[in-house]
């Protein structure tokens, strides 16, 4: 079932308020009617009639003046001005005066029932018009005296009004097969309801003079109300089709305001992307300058000083920096590492280095193929974790095995250090990362976006694992 919004249950509020209104202002009518038992309370009924065709014909015809393209709705002013003058012509005086009045009436109400469909003919306008002038005139040239010429007008005009209407319905028939739409179906099941039991109780109108005229004269004030209910009805169709309209126009805004607000924000992510994208060129640029630069300047006097020096500490020393310095200039470069080479190139320092210290050095790299890569500053962070580890072996553990395993897990890098050496000494208070560079390993692991952890305890070694994001 559908959910109607805000707007949407208000309108039907407002619209189920027009029915009570017409029950409010019939009931004391009716009430009167039945208090009288007289034939004279039907006139009253009529009187209300007439009172809310008056007051919805300015409604409608406000709305009309506000919305141009309601401007047919004009012909409905008419039409319900055209019966509420012609119901108060009543006096014997006003008699020439009706079928004018009727003329009137069928003239707007044939052009309302058809331009609501948007038909329009230019002879039926003409012969409309024509029809207007050669009533009274024929009225004129029978010297006043209505009579028969007058019934025979008010037949006339009353089977136009019927040939309208039918007219009306057969062409809603017709839009409906065309566009068998909700809409179009809606529509035609209202005119459905409302003008054929018009267009039949206007042929009843008709048929009870020629039958008889005593059961005319009793129905007929009850069968000519069915034109000015019509009226009614085609007001409050009118209502309801600009209160809709006025819904789907806040929807058509509402859309559009989100459509703007998606474009806006659209245009901002790209602003901001844009921005990013020349800023991370700028810094690119500026990294790749600072990387030649040590290269260039930096790394030449460190090799000058590997192999001029004649002391083997400072040559050592150098040869560690120029290290060092090659490792930061690879991560300045930006470019990203193989997952695969860049733990080939850690198996042979650490085996390496290791293997100097006489301490057993075991690699384990994991079974599977490694098509990951890694970002340049995570493999300088990584190596340089990597580096202290083994330093802290070497220096601190009196380890005689150690065990470097890699694995990946769950998009995860996961890089475990494992020595046979004395542990981490009791005298820090149990605070793992206060020495042997802890706190720095933790610190790089974090600014990856990973953590490094730290098992150790006296007598049983140092376990160093270290889980990276890839």
């Amino acid at each position: 079932m559908k959910t109607k919004t805000a707007p949407e249950a208000a309108t039907a509020r407002r619209l189920r308020l027009f029915p009570l209104i017409a029950a409010a202002l019939l009931c004391p009518a009716l009430a009167q009617a039945q208090s009288l038992a007289g034939p004279d309370w039907s006139g009253t009924v009529r009187g209300w009639v007439a009172a809310m065709l008056a007051l919805m014909a300015t409604v409608v015809g406000l709305i009309s003046s506000l919305h141009s393209r309601e401007r047919p709705a004009n012909f409905l002013v008419g039409m319900m001005l055209s019966w509420v003058v012609l119901r108060a012509a009543t006096v014997p005086s006003a008699a020439g005066l009706r079928p004018l009045l009727m003329t009137l009436l069928v003239l707007c109400g044939v052009q309302y029932l058809l331009r609501q469909m948007n038909w329009k003919r230019d002879w039926i306008d003409y012969a409309l018009l024509i029809q207007c002038l050669v009533v009274p005139a024929s009225l004129l040239l029978a010297g006043g005296q209505v009579g028969v010429l007058g019934w025979i007008w008010h037949d006339v005009l009353s089977l136009e009004l019927i040939a309208a209407m039918g007219w009306a319905l057969w062409l809603r028939w017709q839009r409906l097969k065309e566009q068998p739409d909700a809409e179009s179906a809606q529509d035609f099941k209202l005119m459905l309801v409302l003008l054929p039991p018009t267009m039949l109780a206007l042929l009843a109108d008709m048929a009870l003079v020629l039958v008889s005229e005593p059961l005319w004269q009793i129905a007929s004030p009850w069968l000519t109300l069915t034109l000015p209910l019509l009226m009614l009805a085609l007001g409050l169709q009118l209502v309801n089709d600009v209160a809709q309209a006025r819904v789907d126009a806040e929807k058509r805004t509402a859309a559009l305001d989100q459509r703007m607000a998606d474009r806006i924000a659209e245009v901002e992510r790209s602003h901001s992307q844009l921005a990013e994208q020349k800023l991370e060129q700028v810094t690119e640029r500026e990294r790749k300058r600072i990387a030649a630069d040590l290269h260039d300047d930096l790394g030449a006097k460190l090799l000058t000083i590997v192999h001029t020096s004649e002391s083997d500490r400072i040559s050592t020393l150098a040869r560690e920096a120029l290290e060092e310095m090659r490792l930061s200039v690879r991560g300045l470069t930006g470019k990203p590492v193989h997952l695969i080479d860049a733990m080939g190139d850690w198996r042979a320092e650490v085996v390496s280095r290791l293997g100097q210290a006489n301490i057993l050095a075991e690699w384990k790299s994991p079974a599977e193929d490694i098509e990951h890569t890694f970002q340049a500053r995570s493999y300088v962070q990584t190596t340089r974790i990597l580096r202290e580890s083994v330093s802290n072996i070497i220096k601190h553990s009196g380890a005689t095995n150690a065990t470097i395993s890699a694995a990946v897990q769950d998009g995860d890098f996961i890089l475990t250090i494992q020595d046979n050496g004395q542990g981490i000494p009791t005298e820090l208070d149990g605070r793992l990362d206060r020495g042997h560079g802890m706190a720095s390993m933790k610190s790089r692991a974090k600014q990856m976006h990973g953590q490094c952890l730290v098992e150790s305890g006296p007598g049983w070694g140092t376990v160093i694992r270290l889980t990276i994001p890839l």
